[in-house]
């Protein structure tokens, strides 16, 4: 065992804990934000220098050290650092537990790095829960009515999606005997097809599986915590959440079942789930998204709809039989992408918000005049999430959706077309009441210097992804490139 190739996830832990302890000793708060940056560069330093260094197994093959888990332990701590960032400002609210904040958002980072390279069914669980559990408390962290709600909903939702997870894990060990996701897939690949198809509690299994990691990603329709949580979470938070935690629970869905289902007759089948879910949330996002009035509401709904058009990679990867390297690099291109982007709404929204002490997007009006860089940031982001050029949010479903296309799924891509089409309405919106709505206030809208610094970095991302990809597409093909042993 070597637990050098643990040093990011051990670099996190030992953060973690520092910031706790000099929660106690100083009294400038904002220095436990720094100390939390310097943790997670250090962390991403050692990470980058993993890249490229090949497929290396860890405790008993329970986790694994390749590309795949280097690109997103790099996402996971890129978006931490932002949501660091982001913070200095918004943390005031809760002064006297800032210590607790910080060490909870490293110590969610820590656990999804782990999902990214776990390689067992119990390590994928491991993770997942100390991922959620750190969630489930961050969530709650403003301690009013909304956000006591938002926490108690998503504990009891998340415990209930945890145990139909657990089930289908125990359903699929007891059917193959195995937990390790290599295991597994070598003892369906010697089984005969009439043997799988007749064999109710596998399949069962991987439906029960595709539930709880549905939870996780937000997906119609296990989707029915999002709006209160995005709406009663600290909009940092919401913002961490909405890219961390989705991106964590497709890395997941990746390893899983190009990992352990690789089998062609289930490949195909669970692909056609993906796809069938796919078109069911990106359908029911982006229409329940219209009559919103609040902004984080809105995006909640959007973020529905996002995972439905991440879902159509996962559907492409069952349909090619999880020989196609395409279907998987898109996905992690879309994930980088939206990452920047719906980073970079939210940064202008909390900026915004706390000078209007409301997330209500008719207060928005008048923001092209009262911060019109605000105001710009957030109408680029909005543009991304559409998918219209030269922001990275086109480019990252014209790849997705192009790998579809190759492998005959035309009709979920038009579905697809037709909803980003639907998702420009009220997308738009909220960018004619900041452009053309009448300013109540000549006020000027003030923003931090830490928080403005993140919004540079997620606009500059949106903006290169955009008109320049083809490095950051390169880099998701290779890591894509996962190794089953």
């Amino acid at each position: 065992m070597n637990l050098t190739l643990l040093i990011p996830e051990l670099t996190l832990a030992f953060f973690a804990a520092l910031v706790v302890l000099l929660d106690f000793a100083v009294k400038q708060k904002k220095t436990l934000a720094i100390v939390s940056i310097i943790g997670l560069l250090i962390a991403g330093g050692i990470a980058v220098a993993m890249w490229g260094g090949g497929y290396a197994p860890l405790f008993n093959k329970m986790l694994a050290l390749d590309n795949f888990a280097v690109f997103f332990k790099l996402l996971f701590i890129g978006t931490a650092t932002l949501a660091v960032l982001f913070s200095m400002d918004y943390a005031a609210r809760f002064s006297h537990i800032q210590g607790e904040y910080y060490a909870l958002l490293l110590l969610a980072t820590l656990g999804m790095m782990l999902m990214s390279a776990a390689t067992d069914l119990i390590s994928v669980y491991i993770a997942l829960e100390l991922t959620s559990i750190s969630l489930y408390a961050l969530v709650g962290f403003l301690k009013d009515s909304k956000s006591t709600e938002a926490s108690l909903k998503y504990l009891l939702l998340g415990a209930l999606a945890s145990a139909v997870l657990l089930y289908g894990m125990a359903l699929v060990f007891g059917y193959t005997g195995k937990t390790q996701l290599g295991d597994i897939a070598g003892v369906l690949q010697s089984m005969k097809l009439s043997t799988l198809a007749s064999s109710p509690a596998l399949i069962l299994g991987i439906v029960l599986l595709i539930a709880g990691f549905g939870f996780k990603i937000a997906a119609v329709p296990f989707q029915m915590w999002v709006p209160d949580v995005y709406e009663g979470a600290p909009t940092p938070i919401t913002a961490y959440l909405s890219v961390a935690s989705k991106a964590a629970g497709f890395a997941v869905i990746i390893r899983v079942f190009f990992s352990a289902f690789t089998q062609p007759w289930l490949s195909l089948n669970w692909g056609i789930i993906f796809a069938v879910l796919a078109a069911i949330s990106m359908t029911i996002g982006n229409i329940v998204a219209i009559p919103q009035s609040n902004i984080k509401r809105l995006l909640g709904y959007s973020s529905i709809a996002q995972a439905g058009y991440l879902m159509v990679g996962l559907a492409t990867i069952g349909f090619s039989a999880v020989t196609d390297a395409l279907g998987r690099s898109s996905i992690l291109f879309f994930l980088a992408s939206y990452a920047v982007t719906n980073l970079g709404a939210f940064i202008a929204i909390i900026a915004i918000s706390s000078k209007l002490d409301s997330d209500q997007i008719e207060d928005f009006a008048g923001m092209g005049k009262r911060a019109p860089l605000l105001a710009l940031a957030l109408t680029l982001c909005l543009v991304s999430l559409i998918g219209i050029p030269p922001a990275s949010g086109f480019m990252a479903k014209f790849y997705i959706f192009s790998a579809a296309v190759k492998h005959g799924l035309l009709w979920l891509v038009i579905i697809a077309v037709i909803n980003s089409v639907i998702s420009a309405y009220y997308y738009l919106r909220v960018a004619k009441v900041m452009w053309l709505g009448e300013a109540p206030s000549a006020e000027r809208v003030p923003s931090g210097g830490a928080l403005r610094l993140a919004l540079i970095i997620s606009c500059a991302g949106v903006i290169i992804l955009g008109i320049m990809p083809g490095f950051a597409m390169k880099l998701a093909e290779f890591a894509a490139k996962i190794v089953v042993f």
